[in-house]
């Protein structure tokens, strides 16, 4: 009894002979995990479907036998033993059989010291194999910018798998083939460069082994850092300061921004400033435009930019939201176009060439800055970028210990930040930021309190309405890009009734990032988050127009926010992205150098149009006038003219709104014409 008030008495279960409450658990496993009863599992993840392939989480239900805890849900009365002996014996077959069909270079592996499968090999007391090792050696895939996908290091969890299609919604890889020859592939199994990775890096998050990873460009820092014609500049993310500590056992969320800039200098870079200067002036880029198009009647809702997963998911998935999308460069990129303008006025670069190297929580940030778009003449704007991990590995070759070093502060005049800067490590971060700028615009006088605990919060699609006088602005701050389909339907319908929406691709934001050092605490997102608004609240401005340097900036370079000079050098533009490479459908014999090429497009938008159809009518057409031997026809998943479908090409020449009759003609044509002269060397 409570107040007075009779209590109902909870439900409960028994787990090893101890009597537990059930409080909303989904299975088993969530009960034992709240006794602190570590039962070892690989595919289990609280925020992915309970998938039940590892049998790690066996447990003894008395009545039914040996049972995946994961799968069990919890019932009133039932009893469950963890630690039995079958129960031993079973887990440590299943660990035995993957290490008998696993890659055993151990110290080599970038995840050796966070690897799940070595530390459970060493829980389960294996000191040699029973089994035969079978494993064949397949090529590793570096293909992609971000990433490096190594298929000797699967255990087939699956846990990357489920993370791609339900939290972000892409389906870039995918279970293929059947019995032993099961594998996790990219689809077709073609190179991760080449199907419709956002480069995110949340499989490699979720991975307990080495079988994805963030790509490493620790050497070229190296050799740049080592070449005396070099001046080696680096930008720090808001997130890396409260995630470089836990990779040197520090307690997850430890602020360690004076300690991070000592290492970086005392490594080699020659000045070390903060991401978060930049992160002010995306605020007051993004916030004039938003403004601009809330006054103006422009196309509303404005979707933040600085998350390149999410924005490479728009230019895949969602033509159709690309003009909502602010024209903002993220932060990093800013940072770059900033300091090749800025530096050069504050060091003495004699002749040097600069070097910007990012230390980034995020694998899409190292895809990002190899865009075509940001390197002018040759030069990338941002040379390098490295993870937090990274950082802290570049730390560990050198023998540098991160709680052994004197705190330094960031140099001037690109390491002065207001809070508000360094709140875009969080999911709701940006938006709040963007806010401190647009209500007081709107207001007319700086608001009472910054703080808008309305946007802050764990759920996938959050949703805000902040009244300022007679002006309500409505909001929504979305994580996890699946996320994102229920506000592009509504844009789509017409009905959509927000006016800024904050899309990041991972979970929690940039303090989860891929690139952030690997841990299987749940709670290391909340003490992150904690970590990065205490730091906001540390400092002496918290809004971004208050920054006096970032407004000497303007004055010196760019003149005011929004205007002409500002969104020439600070803001970019989008373009719709082929998904997936060409797959070869041709007709007839192989070889297609002396026959007419048809490529019909059968991505999206053009399948919407009829392509599939088409295509099928295409090959009909081809096969009953005895044309295999002259005309090709192949499909391809995206021709980057959506608008205008079905999209076919002959000969490399184009045609929009294609029908049937309209190829053939063009067919026609083409076999009419003398095949083109090949030059003679």
């Amino acid at each position: 009894m409570k107040n007075g008030i009779e209590q109902p008495i909870a439900e409960t279960m028994f787990v090893d002979g101890r009597e537990l409450p059930i409080e909303g658990e989904r299975n088993v496993l969530e009960i034992a995990r709240k006794a602190g009863i570590d039962i070892p599992t690989f595919c289990y993840h609280s925020e992915l479907s309970v998938y039940g392939a590892c049998r790690l989480c066996l447990v003894e239900v008395e009545g039914r036998g040996v049972q995946a805890s994961c799968s069990v849900a919890p019932e009133p009365g039932l009893r469950v033993k963890t630690n039995t002996r079958q129960v031993r014996d079973i887990r440590k077959i299943s660990i035995e059989l993957l290490l008998a069909n696993h890659d055993m270079n151990c110290p080599t592996c970038v995840r050796s010291a966070s690897c799940r499968l070595r530390e459970l090999s060493e829980r389960m007391g294996i000191e040699k194999l029973r089994y035969k090792a079978v494993h064949t050696p397949r090529e590793i895939d570096r293909s992609a910018a971000a990433l490096v996908r190594d298929p000797n290091k699967c255990v087939l969890c699956g846990d990357c798998v489920r993370a791609c299609h339900e939290i972000q919604g892409v389906g870039a890889i995918d279970f293929a083939f059947r019995g032993a020859a099961s594998a996790v592939v990219p689809a077709f199994c073609h190179n991760l460069d080449a199907v419709e990775c956002v480069n995110c890096g949340l499989c490699a998050t979720v991975c307990p082994t080495g079988a994805l990873t963030p790509k490493p460009e620790i050497d070229s820092v190296w050799k740049d850092l080592d070449d005396p014609d070099t001046v080696v500049v680096a930008q720090m993310a808001p997130a890396v300061r409260v995630g470089l500590g836990e990779y040197f056992g520090m307690p997850a969320g430890t602020i360690t921004t004076g300690e991070a800039v000592a290492a970086l200098k005392a490594i080699g870079f020659d000045k070390v400033y903060d991401t978060a200067f930049t992160a002010d002036m995306t605020v007051l880029e993004e916030g004039e435009e938003f403004l601009a198009r809330f006054a103006g009647g422009g196309r509303l809702p404005l979707f933040t930019s600085c998350c390149p997963a999410w924005v490479k998911y728009a230019e895949q998935y969602h033509h159709e939201l690309l003009p909502h999308l602010s024209s903002c460069k993220s932060p990093q990129q800013m940072f770059g176009t900033v300091a090749r303008r800025v530096l050069p006025n504050h060091i003495p670069l004699d002749g040097k060439r600069l070097v910007v190297v990012a230390v980034m929580p995020c694998t899409a940030k190292k895809y990002e800055a190899k865009q075509e778009k940001f390197i002018t003449d040759g030069q990338p704007d941002v040379d390098h970028v490295i993870t937090t991990a990274e950082l802290g590995l570049m730390l560990r070759q050198v023998g540098l210990k991160l709680d052994g070093l004197e705190p330094q502060s960031f140099d001037m005049p690109l390491g002065f930040k207001s809070g508000a800067g360094v709140i875009f490590g969080v999911s709701g971060g940006v938006t709040e930021a963007v806010l401190r700028y647009a209500v007081e615009k709107v207001h007319g006088a700086p608001p009472a309190d910054v703080t808008f605990h309305e946007v802050r919060g764990e759920a996938g699609l959050r949703e805000a309405a902040i009244q300022v006088d007679d002006v309500e602005l409505r909001v929504a701050i979305v994580q996890g890009l699946a996320n994102v389909r229920a506000i592009a339907d509504q844009i789509r319908d017409g009905n959509c009734p927000y006016h800024l929406v904050e899309v990041m691709s991972c979970p929690g934001g940039c303090v989860c990032g891929a690139g952030q050092p690997h841990t299987f605490n749940p709670a290391a997102r909340r003490l992150r988050t904690r970590a990065i608004y205490n730091s906001d609240k540390t400092l002496e401005f918290h809004k971004a127009q208050d920054n006096p340097e970032l407004q000497r900036c303007y004055a010196e370079h760019f003149g005011e926010a929004g205007s002409h000079a500002a969104h020439q050098a600070l803001h970019t533009a989008y373009r719709q992205r082929r998904r997936l490479h060409e797959i070869d459908l041709s007709v007839g014999s192989n070889g297609t150098a002396d026959r007419v090429r048809v490529r019909v497009c059968v991505g999206t938008g053009c399948f919407l149009n009829g392509s599939q159809e088409l295509l099928r009518q295409l090959i009909g057409h081809v096969e009953r006038n005895g044309l295999e031997q002259r005309v090709a026809v192949s499909a391809t998943f995206c021709m980057e003219n959506c608008g205008h479908g079905a999209n076919v090409s002959v000969n490399d020449t184009p045609i929009e709104r294609c029908s049937l009759e309209d190829v053939c003609a063009a067919i026609e044509t083409a076999l009419a014409s003398p095949p083109a002269a090949v030059p003679q060397l």
